[in-house]
């Protein structure tokens, strides 16, 4: 098959979460306080279904995944390894760490969690907390006893373009007025540090996850934020944001037309703005802000019609 495959976005409420996943993307919002789209899911939390091409049509991706081996070049991996979300923080998200594969598995049955972000939008003044203070874990464990958050927590002004890779055991944030892309392991194992002290929507605390976080986070905090060079083709211009263990993230700026390939791989592909066509030999699909979709294996040359800001990613060595 040599066509792409669109998936259906699941929207998830949250505390913390506002409207604007409907207001710049169109998407029908649960509620007032939508916090997360799950653009490419196959996790058992949040399952995206193939929306097209009619083939596929009303498959979960977990399914295809498993059915369909040659669209995803016959991985070494059983489920689908990575997730897309777009994730709009109306409100501060709650302080919390990642744990690491090992840890995953042993503690709550399921991967770690090593994640990216690339900021769609920042309020003027935004912020999110990346990193803590503490040297040893003995320090960082008193500092939690002693409540000296301030202390402890790392903030971090952004704005619009900006992109931080997030491996396990980081401890981090999205601040309120921040959206972002994420793309991560397909994991939803999340340990939450601190929260502010705030009431869910039943009037109640939410858990803390204080041991799990302290067992798992990063001592001292150190994460390298690479830069690599910019691919001018054409009058397009493809820059790669990380390349990791997990996964490949790039930042397209599609201007005019441009041909692209890969060989023995799949592309997750989100346009973040505007618009334009794909184009194969089995024929062309429009593309508008806000569609989520991959580029099968058997796929292996396509072109993009248009103007468009495209995230885009493919598994890394260990998800291959």
């Amino acid at each position: 098959m040599k066509q792409p495959l669109f998936i259906k976005p699941v929207l998830q409420e949250k505390i913390w979460g506002g409207t604007k996943l409907r207001d710049i993307y169109g998407y029908d919002i649960p509620s007032e306080t939508t916090g997360e789209c799950w653009a490419i899911s196959a996790h058992k939390n949040g399952m995206g279904y193939v929306s097209s091409p009619e083939i596929y049509a009303g498959i979960s991706l977990q399914e295809l995944f498993e059915k369909e081996p040659a669209l995803f070049a016959h991985p070494s991996v059983t489920e689908f390894p990575l997730l897309t979300k777009i994730i709009d923080a109306k409100e501060d998200l709650s302080v919390q760490v990642h744990p690491d594969d090992a840890y995953g598995k042993s503690h709550a049955g399921e991967l770690g969690k090593t994640e990216c972000w690339y900021v769609i939008s920042a309020d003027p003044g935004a912020k999110i907390i990346f990193g803590h203070t503490a040297k040893t874990r003995e320090d960082f464990a008193q500092a939690i006893e002693d409540g000296k958050w301030s202390e402890l927590l790392v903030e971090v002004p952004v704005k619009a373009g900006d992109f931080f890779y997030v491996p396990s055991g980081t401890v981090h944030a999205i601040g309120a007025g921040v959206m972002v892309l994420e793309t991560q392991q397909s994991s939803d194992t999340t340990y939450r540090l601190y929260d502010y002290d705030r009431p869910d929507a039943a009037g109640q605390l939410r858990e803390l996850h204080i041991q799990e976080s302290i067992d798992v986070t990063t001592i001292p905090h150190h994460v390298e934020q690479p830069v690599y060079e910019a691919v001018q083709q054409e009058s397009s211009v493809l820059t790669p944001l990380i390349r990791s263990d997990y996964f490949n993230v790039a930042h397209w700026d599609v201007d005019g037309v441009l041909t692209l390939s890969h060989e023995k791989t799949y592309t997750l592909v989100s346009v973040l703005e505007g618009e334009g066509v794909i184009k194969t030999e089995e024929g062309e699909w429009e593309l508008t802000k806000g569609v989520h979709f991959i580029i099968p294996a058997t796929l292996t040359e396509w072109t993009f019609e248009g103007n468009m800001t495209l995230i885009v990613a493919t598994p890394g060595p260990k998800n291959s």
